[in-house]
C-alpha cells in the first residue's frame, strides 16, 4: 500500500445510513466511522483530497427552504449547495481533525467551498431529470409547475418531486487553490455535493439551480490537480456484472476497455454504478492510473488488493 496522490469520494449517504433520522449527531458519529481509514492514509504520507455527495442533506436544506418561505427570504438551488458544502465541510473535517491527532499526525485538514463551471448550453438544461428536495402531495407539485415553473416528475414509488438539470462539469475555478494546499500536505475537502454549478456571464460567474454528479466532479478535480488515482466509495464492496440478478459476478478488476463496453450494454445503470464508471474512465482517458471502487469501510483492505474492484489502463 504504497502512498499515492489520490481523490478519494465519499456519498452523502455514507452520512446518513438507512433507517436513521439523519440527525447531526448521528451524522457525526457515521463520519467517524467512514473517515477512519481516510485518517489511516493520511497519516501513512498518502496525500488525499476528499470530495463528498450530500444528496440527503440539500434535501434537507430544500426543505428548511419551503417551511419557513412565508419568514425568511428563501435561497436558491446553489446556495443550499454552498451551505452544505461549508456545514458539511466543518463537519468532516472536525472528524479527521480528532482521527488524525488519535493517530499522532500533525496533518491539516482544510474544506474548499467549490465553484464549477458548467456549459449553459448543456442537454441538461432542456431536460431536467435530476429529482431533489422534498416529497410533494399533486396539489402541492402543480402550484410550484405554474407559480415557479418548475420541472416535476415521479420516483419509482410514485412521490412527486422537483427535478432540476444535471449538466456536466466542465472545470473546477477553485483547482489551484486545492491543488496548492495538497502540494502543501493538507488534508482537502473539495467539490462537496458536486459543487456549485456557475456559468460564466460578461460580469463573472453567476450560480444556476443545477446539481452536479459528485463521481464526475470527483475525476474532473483529480485529472485537474494531478492525482494518481481516482477512489470512488459506493454501498457494495465490488462493481458487478448482472447485479442482483442469480448470475451476479463480482469483479475485482476492469480493463478499461472492458468498462466502456459494459457500461454501453447497460450493465452499470445511470441511476447507480454507471455514473462511477463514467467517472472511472474519464480519469483514466485523461491520464489517471487508476480507479478504485469499493465500501469506505472496506478501504483499507481494498487497497491491499483483498476486496474492491481495480479498473485500469
Amino acid at each position: 500500500m504504497d502512498s499515492k496522490f489520490a481523490v478519494a469520494a465519499i456519498g452523502g449517504n455514507a452520512i446518513i445510513l438507512e433507517n436513521q433520522v439523519g440527525t447531526i449527531q448521528e451524522q457525526f458519529v457515521n463520519c467517524e466511522e467512514f473517515l477512519y481509514p481516510i485518517a489511516v492514509l493520511v497519516s501513512k504520507g498518502w496525500k488525499i483530497v476528499l470530495t463528498h455527495g450530500n444528496g440527503p442533506q440539500v434535501g434537507s436544506a430544500l426543505l428548511r427552504v419551503e417551511l419557513s418561505r412565508k419568514q425568511v427570504y428563501p435561497l436558491p438551488l446553489d446556495v443550499c449547495v454552498a451551505d452544505t458544502q461549508g456545514g458539511m465541510g466543518y463537519m468532516i473535517q472536525n472528524v479527521l481533525g480528532k482521527l488524525l491527532r488519535k493517530l499522532k499526525s500533525e496533518i491539516s485538514v482544510a474544506s474548499v467551498v467549490t465553484q464549477i463551471e458548467v456549459d449553459p448550453f448543456d442537454a441538461a438544461f432542456k431536460k431536467p431529470t435530476k429529482p431533489v428536495g422534498p416529497f410533494y402531495t399533486k396539489e402541492q407539485i402543480e402550484y410550484y409547475e405554474k407559480e415557479e415553473r418548475w420541472a416535476v416528475g415521479k420516483d419509482e414509488k410514485g412521490r412527486w418531486r422537483r427535478l432540476v438539470p444535471s449538466p456536466k462539469p466542465k472545470r473546477i475555478l477553485e483547482t489551484q487553490v486545492i491543488k496548492k494546499l495538497a502540494q502543501e500536505d493538507v488534508l482537502v475537502i473539495a467539490c462537496g455535493g458536486g459543487g456549485v454549478p456557475v456559468i460564466r456571464t460578461q460580469n463573472g460567474y453567476k450560480g444556476v439551480e443545477a446539481v452536479i454528479d459528485k463521481d464526475l466532479a470527483s475525476s474532473l478535480l483529480a485529472s485537474e490537480i494531478g492525482a494518481e488515482m481516482l477512489i470512488i466509495t459506493t454501498g457494495e464492496d465490488r462493481v458487478a456484472l448482472h447485479y442482483k440478478k442469480p448470475e451476479q459476478k463480482d469483479l475485482e478488476h476492469l480493463a478499461i476497455d472492458e468498462a466502456e463496453k459494459y457500461l454501453r450494454d447497460g450493465e452499470f445503470p445511470p441511476g447507480s454504478m454507471g455514473p462511477k464508471i463514467e467517472a472511472a474512465i474519464q480519469f483514466l482517458r485523461k491520464g489517471g492510473k487508476e480507479s478504485l471502487i469499493t465500501t469506505p469501510e472496506h478501504l483499507l483492505e481494498a487497497l491491499e488488493g483483498k476486496t474492491g474492484t481495480r479498473i485500469t489502463i
